[in-house]
């Protein structure tokens, strides 16, 4: 749900910054809207399975710990093939959201993740907030305005959980400096934010049941959706605008206002894309002087709105024309389809005048009974034939329309090839808007782009509070998790061969390490061929199983075996001596036969798994199952009676013999050969389910 609602209230406000800059047609409102009608909500934990070409395979999303709703996907299909997408997560508890846990995730087939933060380090959280409180304090002071980059609708939460606890301490003396959060889409987020309650940090749930506390219902931080709102709140001040890139939007309008002013500090949160305006602060933080180009969008005026107006008004009269065309040759169509004929009687002269006359016209009708008739003429009246559908009466829009009052001339509507004088276009308009008391939404307008120097003289500061895994946490996880094929994405070149080179160096995936380039595509399947078959009885009865905490396992050698062919019936064993008619029969029988096999074995007609004789079962490696704790390990040897302990992560047994797991979960037993090394080997042999 919230991924749903915030990711629609994303698009929004990115087509919005754009769209209000510069001309923007990549998509439309209505394309969002389409798109995001097409998704499917889910709950964390909660299992969806696929049909059709994806049958046998589930997909279950965990919570991330980066952005509300984000999830970690958890991918599983038959044969217990799991892959795990983790990308985007943070493991540590935050203010508004809880962290991730992998507690569920151990040893997938396949891990996706991604090396975005191989190679940083990240500042504890509370060096953090003081860094941000110490930059705004210190700009406010000197009578500076301070902007801060962030997202719409995602990140942002955070950072206004946090402002908010900050101007409502009376120690901080922030209180008396304004404070705003500026998008497009402002409203709409702090509004559905407070219904997400439920997929928040349990702090705050504990606090919204026991005391109705909504932690999104601000004394302090102003919601603004224009500029103009901004302008009139008291400076200096504090901005947290959209978009983070600095690329299009008010972050930066406000970033070409603001950033000339030795006074001003602009602090950037999130680290973009290289080729963007904020990336390339963050690279270079001293720099001093930028060539951009400003966009803007500006209102038609002078001959470039009397040419507007003048095209406008050709293509409305030019609409009008063909319309009035269309109603006149539907209404010539319905009166010759529609209309009906009077019934009236053979050989009788029907009356065509408008008032009530006596019955002059018909004839004497013969008979026993006097008979009078008398004639009623009605006033001459056109019945309007009504259409119809399937829902009903065809509504005409014209009829409920209200009449448009036109100031303009009538000698100017009746010419429309008359040009308009310059400045009559503007008198127009502000006479429409002085009549109507209604300002026209529908002005047009052009976008302008101007290069422009500007010397970077306020302060820039970057403070990482993009919520997410740092390369010390990152390779903590991998560590724990052991997958046996490994995919890294979503990071620098740098960054992703330093931490493919650490899982290699200490063996933390054991398979293959993939680092695929942008637009690249691998094959990574494990279970490459899976076949269904049937376990004979002679077989199972000869199988030693072992057993494991959660199943029991057997090594099997066997033969597969078809199901048998329906042998062709032919009246000649001798293929020399059937003619060709025969030959052809037989071979058809074989076609059918072979046809008819395809069919059982499609129908769940499944081929059966044999004993093969012990001449022919090849030897095999012997194989451990089970993954024994050294701490475990350590009561079972002080059972058998053994001295056992740690020495610096070493379990020591009797000062001879050493048992140590290295990272990829391997134990290795070390000392001299001697009887009580047989017996620990023994012992630790008994640990595992050896098949």
């Amino acid at each position: 749900m919230p991924v749903n609602k915030m990711g629609q209230l994303f698009m929004y406000d990115l087509y919005l910054s754009r769209h209000n800059y510069e001309e923007f047609d990549l998509f439309t409102l209505d394309d969002i809207d389409n798109a995001f009608d097409k998704m499917v909500t889910l709950k964390y934990s909660q299992t969806v399975s696929f049909s059709g070409t994806g049958q046998g395979i589930r997909a279950i999303p965990l919570a991330a710990g980066h952005m509300i709703g984000g999830a970690i996907w958890r991918i599983v299909k038959d044969g217990d093939e799991d892959i795990v997408y983790a990308v985007d997560f943070n493991h540590k508890k935050e203010r508004h959201l809880n962290g991730c846990s992998f507690d569920a995730l151990s040893r997938p087939s396949l891990l996706i993740t991604d090396a975005f933060n191989a190679n940083v380090q990240q500042e504890k959280r509370r060096d953090k907030d003081g860094r941000l409180l110490t930059e705004m304090i210190q700009a406010l002071r000197r009578k500076g305005n301070v902007l801060v980059a962030v997202d719409t609708a995602g990140r942002s939460l955070e950072l206004i959980q946090l402002l908010e606890t900050l101007w409502r301490n009376p120690e901080s003396g922030l209180m008396v400096y304004s404070i705003a959060l500026l998008n497009n889409v402002c409203y709409n987020v702090l509004e559905f934010a407070k219904s997400q309650m439920e997929w928040m940090s349990d702090k705050i749930i504990r606090s919204f049941e026991d005391k109705r506390n909504n932690p999104f219902n601000f004394r302090h931080i102003k919601c603004c959706h224009t500029m103009a709102d901004v302008d009139q709140l008291p400076e200096p001040k504090v901005v947290l605008t959209s978009v983070p890139d600095l690329q299009s939007g008010f972050s930066r309008e406000l970033f070409v206002r603001w950033c000339e002013n030795p006074q001003n500090s602009i602090i950037l949160t999130s680290q973009t894309s290289s080729s963007t305006l904020s990336r390339q602060l963050i690279d270079s933080p001293s720099v001093k002087q930028l060539h951009i180009n400003v966009k803007s969008r500006v209102k038609l005026d002078g001959e470039e709105l009397a040419e507007y107006h003048k095209k406008k008004m050709e293509e409305k009269m030019e609409e009008e024309r063909l319309r009035a065309e269309h109603e006149d040759q539907e209404d010539s169509e319905s009166e010759l389809s529609d209309e009906e004929p009077e019934a009236h009687i053979p050989g009788e002269k029907q009356d065509q005048h408008d008032l009530l006359l006596t019955n002059t016209h018909t004839k004497s009708r013969s008979g026993f009974f006097k008979q009078a008739k008398k004639m009623f003429p009605m006033f001459p009246y056109v019945e309007e034939v009504l259409k119809w559908d399937q829902y009903g009466e065809i509504i005409k829009l014209e009829n409920f329309q209200f009449s448009e009052v036109k100031l303009v001339d009538p000698p100017l509507q009746m010419a429309p090839s008359l040009e308009l004088e310059p400045g009559r276009a503007e008198e127009i308009m502000e006479v429409d808007e002085e009549v109507t008391g209604v300002e026209d939404d529908n002005i047009p307008t052009k976008c302008v782009s101007t290069p422009r120097t500007l010397n970077i003289a306020a302060k820039i500061v970057y403070i990482d509070f993009e919520g997410r895994s740092d390369n010390k946490s990152v390779k903590e996880l991998l560590e724990k998790m052991k997958p046996r094929q490994l995919i890294l994405i979503h990071g620098t070149q740098d960054s992703t061969m330093s931490l493919a080179k650490y899982c290699r160096d200490n063996e933390v995936c054991l398979g293959e390490i993939f680092t695929p380039g942008v637009g690249e595509s691998l094959d990574a399947t494990t279970e490459s061929h899976i076949f269904q078959v049937k376990l004979m009885d002679s077989l199972v009865s000869q199988l030693n199983f072992a057993k494991t905490p959660i199943a029991e396992l057997a090594w099997l050698d066997g033969e597969i075996k078809l199901p048998e062919l329906e042998q062709p019936k032919s009246s000649m064993e001798d293929g020399d001596d059937l003619s060709e008619e025969n030959k052809e029969e037989q071979k058809a029988e074989k076609l059918k036969a072979l046809a008819q096999q395809e069919a059982a074995l499609k129908t769940g007609h499944v081929p059966s798994l044999h004993r093969m004789h012990a001449s022919k079962i090849p030897p095999h490696k012997a194989i451990f199952f089970n993954e024994p704790k050294l701490s475990d390990l350590k009561q079972v040897m002080m059972k058998a009676g053994f001295q056992a302990e740690f020495n610096k992560g070493v379990l020591v047994v009797d000062d001879k013999i050493a048992v140590r797991k290295t990272v990829a979960g391997i134990i290795q037993l070390e000392g001299c050969i001697s009887e009580e090394y047989y017996k620990v080997r023994s012992l630790l042999y008994d640990q595992y389910a050896i098949v």
